[in-house]
């Protein structure tokens, strides 16, 4: 294999957008008549299992979980956000979505923050696809943070929105 094996069976990563997944295969598939290795990752909330070329998970932004450390560290910075959001809310989603796809923990979680307190501040609900969004961010957010920090999920959850509350 000439690419770089960088996870292990067994390990749980991280594949933005798509949320917390395990390695539970590492094998060569032939791809263009060349023996080509491959990841297997199950992803539970979708019951997804996909098959990722190891060359492509550093483009796709696959990640190991955070350490507890790293998880401790952004769930102690969530606040409310500061300053002006921009009002034009198909801007405002494409902007989130851009942050989402990297799949950098602190851009989730500012995602998250950002929907919630426009959520609260505003007498209307979140436009739909905003409010999917949130809710996804969340999930992929409480999902990695409950297990990097051994966690229940719940607790997890209440930690985020006291944060939030301010």
């Amino acid at each position: 294999m000439d690419c770089e094996i960088k996870f292990k069976i067994g390990q749980k990563i991280v594949y933005p957008l798509q949320g917390v997944g395990e390695i539970v295969q590492i094998d060569e598939q032939m791809f263009k008549e060349e023996l080509t290795p491959y990841y297997t990752i199950y992803i539970p909330v979708s019951d997804m299992t996909v098959m990722i070329p190891v060359v492509n998970t550093e483009s796709l932004g696959i990640r190991a979980l955070v350490s507890k450390e790293e998880a401790q560290k952004t769930l102690d910075k969530m606040a409310p956000p500061t300053g002006p959001a921009n009002s034009d809310w198909k801007e405002r989603y494409q902007g989130n979505m851009d942050m989402l796809k990297t799949g950098n923990i602190d851009d989730i979680a500012s995602v998250v923050g950002a929907l919630y307190c426009r959520s609260k501040n505003k007498p209307q609900p979140l436009p739909i696809m905003e409010r999917k969004q949130y809710d996804s961010a969340l999930k992929l957010l409480i999902d990695e943070l409950s297990l990097a920090l051994d966690t229940d999920k719940e607790d997890i959850k209440e930690q985020i929105f006291a944060k939030l509350e301010g």
